[in-house]
């Protein structure tokens, strides 16, 4: 085994919003703690995702630390804020809290494991910089691992082609060119309708209908931002610990049939003219996931509204098609502003997948299955990722028998309260499989099961524990749990990121823990409260 470069506490990597959470918190503890970060700044999925179009769909000030030291004097200019102001966020972060002297960037690790004999993880980056460390805590996120299908002749094509998270951080002037988007997932619709205007052509190969939402974005002005921070900011954040999502808004505390059409249809119409956003699936009926017919209607009444945007037959059959291609939020939804406006421009082109799918790429551009070879300047690649769980198996982790992360979830992702999983120890990871994760707010997930962590680690400390690793049975109770609470709920899409199923090969199962924010805390401090049932915990000899 190789001897270590720098001995600590605690190593976390990925610095976005769970890595500088725990970075400072931690290192407020007194521990010896760094960030291994791969990209070249911090802000983590918005330091990679500066592509055409990018922002966020949770609402400010719920998309932001709740700690006061850091809102009390940064103010959004959007409610639904960009990649760029995103950045500044992070750097007013950092300037607040000093985080950047123990942050490594452009050190991507690749490989970590455990050391009986010292009970220390050997952590390795691809400069072969080799780190030991008490406590490894994973914050890479669930979207860290990038997915680019197996197109044949993908490296024939001699224009631009970058998948949406890997997009030049200098840009590309796509003014005037030919493109291509390929996906019509939340980056797909971000690009289609920011680069629809200014390409001289611009092609969109969809594989699954979105049922995007109105965004309904606004400007905040200093007056009404100052304002919201006197008198509501706190609220807020106490609230989100409250709610299903971890939003400031919850469920309409009413069944779908408790009232009547014209109640319904008010209610809807109220939603989306007033609101749109998320709020259209998380603030609506009770059972708006549990009843198929209350769903279908809800799909229907999106569906009227795009129909009366998309002036092409054609076009309105394939992107808001008479059957629902899922449930509506058996995906989290997409945000939109003029996504199918776009569609009118006459240099738009729409080819539906499902008729004529991608045969390859070639050196100008792509050929589909009726024939049809179109010339390109830039593919833009929409395609997603290996969500939930492909950030952590794409690091080669060998666990305490010897097997890989990847080789055990390559069976069924097991996690223990979604924070770990058996076979190693004292390794964490936050905003993954198991947890509420991309049916929640970030920040409030990412806070709740920070918060957890860091107590666990700070008990650990000081009654002499060293090591904790889940029980192979909890672990299978809790996979239960998560289950059953899919389940009852109307989560199955052909296609579906919360099942796995985006990703070819893997596994179809629940990989999130649907029951919602606050039952989700409850338990995990039980288990905490309970002398940490379900953990095996060696103490000091």
């Amino acid at each position: 085994m190789a001897s270590p470069d720098l001995t600590l506490d605690i190593l976390c990597v990925g610095a976005g919003f769970a890595g500088l959470f725990e970075l400072y918190h931690l290192r407020s503890l007194g521990y010896s703690v760094k960030v291994f970060e791969a990209g070249g700044d911090i802000g983590g999925v918005w330091w990679h995702n500066c592509y055409p179009g990018a922002r966020v769909d949770s609402i400010v000030p719920v998309y932001e630390f709740s700690d006061e030291k850091l809102w009390k004097d940064w103010s959004w200019t959007e409610k639904y804020p960009d990649w760029k102001e995103l950045r500044r966020y992070f750097q007013h972060v950092d300037e607040k809290l000093d985080l950047r002297k123990d942050i490594l960037f452009n050190r991507r690790v690749v490989s970590a494991k455990w050391n009986a004999g010292k009970d220390m993880w050997l952590i390795t980056s691809q400069d072969g910089f080799v780190v030991s460390a008490r406590f490894f805590l994973l914050c890479v996120g669930n979207n860290s691992k990038i997915y680019i299908p197996n197109f044949p002749g993908i490296n024939k094509f001699r224009g631009s082609c970058h998948h949406t998270a890997r997009w030049p951080q200098g840009g590309i002037d796509l003014c005037g060119k030919r493109v291509a988007v390929i996906g019509t997932g939340a980056s797909g619709v971000q690009v289609v309708q920011d680069v629809g205007p200014r390409a001289s052509q611009l092609t969109v190969f969809q594989r699954t209908p979105n049922i995007a939402f109105p965004m309904r974005q606004r400007t905040i002005d200093e007056e009404t931002s100052r304002k919201m921070k006197q008198e509501l900011y706190s609220t807020v954040y106490r609230r989100c610990r409250q709610t299903l999502g971890g939003h400031a808004y919850d469920l309409y505390p009413k069944y779908s049939y408790d009232a009547t059409e014209e109640e319904r249809i008010l209610f809807y119409e109220d939603l989306w003219n007033k609101t749109g956003g998320l709020q259209l699936v998380a603030a609506s009926y009770l059972d708006i996931r549990l009843n198929q017919q209350a769903n279908d209607e809800l799909y229907y009444f999106w569906r009227k509204k795009v129909l009366e945007r998309v002036q092409s037959p054609r076009l309105q059959k394939i992107l808001a098609p008479e059957a629902p291609p899922h449930p509506v939020g058996a995906k989290r939804p997409s945000l939109e502003v003029s996504y199918f406006d776009t569609f009118n421009l006459p240099h738009v082109e729409l080819v539906d997948l499902t008729q004529d799918p991608i045969v390859e790429f070639t050196e100008n551009g792509i050929l589909t299955a009726d024939g049809h070879e179109r010339e390109f300047d830039v593919i833009v690649l929409a395609t997603g990722f290996d969500a939930m769980s492909g950030g952590i198996t794409q690091i080669d982790i060998e666990g305490t028998d010897g097997i890989s992360i990847a080789d055990k979830w390559a069976k069924s992702v097991q996690t223990y309260l979604g924070m770990m999983t058996a076979n190693f120890p004292n390794m964490f990871f936050i905003y993954g499989p198991g947890a509420p994760t991309a049916l929640s707010n970030g920040p409030t997930c990412i806070e709740v099961q920070g918060e957890w962590i860091n107590a666990c680690i700070k008990d650990m400390m000081d009654s002499g524990v060293k090591r904790i690793v889940p029980l192979h049975e909890a672990e299978e109770q809790w996979q239960q749990i998560i289950s059953r609470s899919m389940s009852t709920g109307l989560y199955d899409a052909p296609t579906s990121v919360f099942l796995g199923r985006n990703i070819p090969g893997k596994v179809s199962e629940p990989l999130l823990f649907v029951g919602g924010i606050p039952k989700y805390t409850e338990m995990c401090r039980e288990k905490m409260h309970n002398g940490y049932e379900g953990f095996c915990r060696t103490s000091l000899q």
